[in-house]
């Protein structure tokens, strides 16, 4: 349902109207409030990330709730008959100000957050939360959509206005607007709970990122690159701590260290901080949360009648049912095994060659693969990651966006647009023909205290004819390690691809022709596949001979060591494949199973023993800090969406693969934009993805990409 709040936040993480400020002092405080006020500027208007501050959220947060609200009793009070014109275009347009609190909210909570902010955060969670109710459960809100819905099966509207009203029909229904009194007020009191424990959950495993920090001497570096030597001795001096070497508790820190580090102690210590996050038995242990999320939310869509929590939220996915997002799982499960069971004799065999007395352990396997890699493929990562410069790869998006999509990427002249961070940096994002501009492109590349680890997409204003078409505002957010002053941030492969895998969020972001808000929705098992499908222009012969330079002699990757990157292209998919599913699986059981049967961590564990996940990887994601699943409800039996995702992104690729002009083939690339970015939400997913293939997608291409056995494979 869209209720006007910033796209990319989860209802549940947001919005309730209960207890307002007080005094003519507080409520002149909100009147006045920059976070509320319309956006100036250049670019129909820009947020005001430089008047941002802590105390001004709240007080917003809370007029802007207000208002909305006010403009939903406007809609309720016409008493005239309900129409799309008169209840529905008003729903879409309510909210505006509500929308711009929330964007400064989502920057302070996932880009520069604090203590300060995280106590506003915990106080507002439930109001946002009973807001959220307020609208969702309004009875005569409800009763005006239910009657422009029934009217539209007998007598349909245009195809825009179709959609609209049946994805918001379907949200109120799923939300509980056809309850009881008596079950509608369970509902908005488990929601709130909810709302807490999210916040709570999210917090605790910020908390673990910033607490568990090893710093090493220079006794304890063997192995490590120079680069990450360099960055790790800044994030040391950041902290306190000058002449020493931070390994961060993050994956962008983690990572390298546990694929070069020489000293298998240390890997060990560094392993078992990054996947205990949550999970250390102390104030800020997720367990006992993750056990009254599940609870709450099976006891939720009992009272509308489902079996279970993944039953109800899958319903309007692509997958539909549990059953199907398990079958795909499961087929694709005992590849993957067989994969990792090749994989660790390889390991275990440099170990043993090594004179190394050792069994390979979890934080052996990123060590051991490096080994194998350039036994068997004469592949060294870190030769790769010396053609992997940041600024080269941003060159590389913007001519990929240019020859998909025909935008031109030009640099904002600093100072103009307001950042919220030092390190942000905008472009212009113009048409390359007619010179229109789309919006702006906001880069904010860095890992630092405060800001969540991974890498995602936002917008902080999306396209719609009906709010008048103003120019997307569309941002990208990465944990690089910030390199020495004067040295070059070089990434790995992985790393590459991920920052191609964001940029196509916010291209499908940037490339929306749509009517009305609500189509800029999106569907959870879907909407990965366009930014999956991105990352193959990485490893097209157009970026590796033009981008991919050296960051000290600019020459351009050598052709052999690109043939070694290709032919390495399936090496470590049992690794990848196992301990994404892991998390996958385990979320799909989370949410099928009886809740008051789960200890979080006895469940874990005795369900990937029967799954007979190996011994030597651990899931991507351990449930007492899978933010995907509990820190919100996003991702909520949606884990697996990436693997459903990467089906369709396979079998797209192919079709480029197939074309005469490769993957810059004009013809394939207009079907690209019109059918699977140009459209969002208002075409339903499966039916873009024919008109754009002529076909369903077929697994056969995903089993293909991942070097994996095909039955009766037809390429062959």
């Amino acid at each position: 349902m869209k209720l006007h709040i910033k796209k990319g936040l989860s209802v549940f993480a947001l919005v309730s109207i209960i207890g307002y400020c007080n005094g003519q002092e507080n409520e002149q405080k909100s009147m006045n409030n920059p976070l509320l006020a319309e956006w100036t500027g250049p670019y129909q208007g820009v947020p005001a990330f430089d008047e941002m501050k802590v105390d001004l959220v709240k007080p917003a947060i809370r007029k802007g709730m207000e208002m909305h609200l006010s403009e939903i009793e406007k809609i309720t009070a016409n008493p005239e008959e309900p129409t799309f014109e008169n209840t529905i275009i008003p729903l879409e347009k309510a909210g505006e100000e509500l929308d711009r609190a929330f964007t400064y909210y989502g920057i302070f909570s996932s880009n520069i957050s604090s203590p300060e902010f995280r106590e506003v955060q915990r106080e507002l969670a439930p109001e946002i939360s009973e807001f959220s109710s307020k609208i969702s459960q309004n009875e005569e809100l409800f009763k005006r959509i239910k009657t422009i819905y029934d009217k539209s099966q007998k007598d349909p509207l245009d195809a825009a206005e179709q959609r609209v009203i049946d994805l918001i029909y379907e949200d109120f229904a799923m939300q509980g607007a056809e309850l009881n009194k008596e079950d509608k007020q369970r509902y908005a009191e488990i929601n709130k709970e909810l709302s807490g424990l999210y916040t709570k959950f999210s917090n605790n495993v910020l908390a673990d990122e910033e607490n568990y920090v090893i710093y090493l001497s220079e006794d304890q570096l063997d192995g490590l690159p120079e680069s990450y030597i360099k960055s790790a001795a800044q994030a040391a001096e950041e902290r306190g701590e000058k002449g020493k070497y931070a390994v961060t508790n993050t994956r962008s820190s983690m990572d390298p260290f546990l694929t070069y580090s020489t000293e298998r102690e240390l890997r060990e210590k560094v392993w078992k901080n990054y996947y205990s996050r949550g999970d250390n038995n102390d104030e800020y242990d997720n367990n006992e949360i993750v056990k009254k999320i599940l609870k709450l939310r099976d006891e939720r869509v009992e009272l509308l009648g489902y079996d279970n929590y993944a039953e109800w939220r899958l319903q309007n996915r692509m997958a539909k049912n549990p059953e199907n997002a398990m079958d795909l799982m499961m087929k694709v499960w005992p590849a993957a095994l067989a994969r990792v069971e090749e994989e660790v004799q390889d390991m275990q065999e440099i170990a043993n060659t090594e004179g190394e007395d050792i069994t390979i352990k979890p934080w052996d396997y990123r060590f051991y693969a490096e080994k194998v890699r350039k036994k068997k493929y004469d592949l060294d990562s870190e030769e790769v990651k010396q053609y992997l410069e940041l600024g080269n790869l941003t060159q590389a998006l913007f001519f990929t966006a240019g020859e998909l999509f025909n935008f031109e990427f030009t640099p904002v002249e600093e100072g103009t647009v307001p950042v919220f961070h030092e390190d942000v940096k905008v472009w212009e994002v113009t048409d390359k023909d007619s010179g229109d501009i789309i919006g702006l492109w906001y880069l904010d590349p860095y890992a630092r205290q405060g800001k969540r680890s991974g890498a995602w997409a936002t917008t902080y204003r999306s396209y719609n004819e009906l709010m008048g078409e103003k120019p997307v505002l569309a941002s990208n957010n990465s944990n690089f390690i910030e390199p020495a002053p004067g040295e070059p941030v070089l990434v790995s492969w992985d790393d590459a691809e991920t920052f191609f895998h964001e940029f196509g969020h916010a291209l499908h972001f940037l490339s929306a022709d749509i009517k009305y808000p609500t189509l800029n929705s999106g569907v959870r098992d879907y909407t990965e596949f366009q930014s999956q499908l991105l990352e193959r222009w990485l490893s097209t012969d157009k970026v590796i001979n033009q981008f991919l330079r050296h960051h000290e002699t600019n020459e351009v990757i050598p052709e052999e060591l690109v043939k070694k990157i290709q032919k390495a292209s399936t090496f470590n998919q049992g690794f990848a494949t196992t301990e994404f599913l892991a998390s996958a699986i385990m979320d799909m059981k989370y949410h099928t199973t009886d809740p008051d049967k789960i200890d979080p961590d006895t469940f874990e564990r005795e369900t990937l023993k029967e799954l007979n996940m190996p011994e030597e990887i651990v899931m991507r994601h351990r449930t007492p800090h899978f933010g995907h699943v509990f820190s919100g409800e996003g991702y909520a039996t949606g884990y697996y969406g990436y693997l459903w995702a990467d089906v369709l992104t396979s079998d797209a690729a192919e079709a480029f693969a197939e074309a005469p002009g490769g993957f810059y083939d004009k013809e394939v690339a207009n079907k690209l934009v019109k059918y699977l970015f140009a459209p969002r939400n208002a075409m339903d997913p499966a039916e873009a993805y024919k008109k754009f293939r002529g076909r369903d997608a077929e697994i056969d291409a995903l089993m293909r990409d991942r070097g994996f056995p095909v039955p009766e494979d037809k390429k062959e």
